[in-house]
């Protein structure tokens, strides 16, 4: 069975100079394509020689080598969030020329090896899957629902009301969906309806 996925608790940085270039790589926990784009723009130096990067949401990945040589910058990135098992991140390595050269081994090293090493650093958490439910139970059920949510790690989304009672839209880790609906049924004595959304 493959590890799981992580994602990142919050904002990490990680600096070193390589022959007298100094990297910065800095990461960040993103849900969608703007998040990451919002995060370059704040974190680019536009005094650096490159600003490089990569994000992975899910299926969806991109990374730009900033004027660096073709494949030596932004795939690196790239392969690195792979390689640490993190999902929902983009990062940035900002570099600052210092005057010697590096070679396309040298920055591929250097990128790579800065933004894994901020990866490792950072603090992380497991990626869960979710799920959504929707519970329709009568007024007499409701509170005895609520209160049984916490077991099953299950937040309540969305709350409505109508005459026969209330329909309740849970989210709760996609492990927990299955028992969950069989002890809604239970609690409810077969009166509530429970059906999952995804």
């Amino acid at each position: 069975m493959p590890d799981p996925l992580h994602v990142l608790a919050a904002v990490c940085r990680h600096a070193q100079d390589i022959r007298k270039s100094r990297f910065l790589a800095q990461a960040a926990p993103v849900q969608s394509v703007e998040q990451a784009t919002a995060f370059l723009h704040e974190v680019a130096d536009p005094d650096a020689t490159h600003n490089c990067w990569a994000y992975r949401i899910g299926q969806d990945y991109r990374f730009n080598d900033d004027g660096e040589p073709g494949g030596t910058a932004g795939r690196p990135i790239l392969q690195a969030i792979e390689g640490a098992g993190t999902d929902r991140v983009m990062v940035v390595v900002t570099r600052w020329y210092g005057g010697i050269k590096l070679g396309a081994g040298g920055l591929v090293r250097a990128y790579g090896g800065t933004a894994a090493e901020c990866l490792r650093l950072a603090e992380r958490v497991p990626l869960v899957a979710m799920a959504r439910l929707v519970v329709h139970c009568t007024f007499a059920d409701l509170a005895l629902l609520k209160a049984r949510c916490p077991l099953w790690q299950a937040r309540v989304e969305n709350e409505s009301f109508d005459a026969d009672g209330a329909t309740l839209e849970l989210k709760l880790p996609a492990a927990h969906a299955a028992e969950a609906q069989a002890r809604i049924v239970d609690l409810t004595r077969g009166r509530g309806g429970v059906h999952r959304l995804d």
